[in-house]
């Protein structure tokens, strides 16, 4: 997954400039699971600011952001086919997982393929393509192109049941496990 990603913050006089502009350090085609690709765009582990900060994505040690911190993403999911294809290794893309997405992987589910549940109000946006949210209980809602999710913490899996790729945008925000 190609990117770019433009940082823009404040020079010494306070006007607005780009600090940095290059490929997104932390984006990954998987080899396990071929048409799966995702980019850590960016990463704050506490109360964001308007100051510019050093950048905290590729020292990111988990995409799952503590209370208060935040996390910006684009993850393309292949159609559900590619799972069920012979060739396909899920302990292979198991430990891809867990080296190109930690914390994030750890959540996943193991007798449930695909769904997991996080601490984080999660923003998520179909930027290209249709996928099915999948929740408790077998709910489904089906999302297109420039449609919306909001989520609090739910336990879900996405589902990609068409025959193309879907690519959405994820803001994640960590917030506080419900008691």
């Amino acid at each position: 997954m190609k990117i770019r990603r433009v940082i823009i913050g404040r020079d010494a006089e306070g006007r607005s400039t780009v600090l940095d502009d290059r490929p997104a350090p932390r984006a990954v085609d998987y080899r396990s699971l071929p048409g799966f690709a995702s980019a850590l765009l960016w990463a704050t582990d506490g109360v964001p600011s308007t100051e510019a900060v050093a950048d905290a994505t590729e020292g990111a040690t988990s995409f799952v952001p503590p209370p208060g911190g935040t996390r910006l993403m684009v993850v393309t999911f292949p159609p559900d086919t590619v799972l069920a294809r012979a060739d396909f290794d899920p302990a292979a893309y198991g430990a891809e997982c867990l080296r190109e997405a930690p914390g994030l992987a750890e959540a996943f589910e193991r007798d449930h393929p695909g769904m997991h549940t996080t601490a984080t109000v999660d923003y998520d946006i179909v930027l290209d393509g249709e996928i099915t949210l999948e929740l408790d209980g077998g709910r489904e809602v089906v999302l297109r192109q420039h449609e919306v999710a909001v989520q609090h913490g739910t336990r879900h899996a996405w589902r990609n049941r068409t025959d193309r790729p879907a690519t959405m945008l994820f803001v994640l925000i960590g917030a506080a496990a419900p008691q």
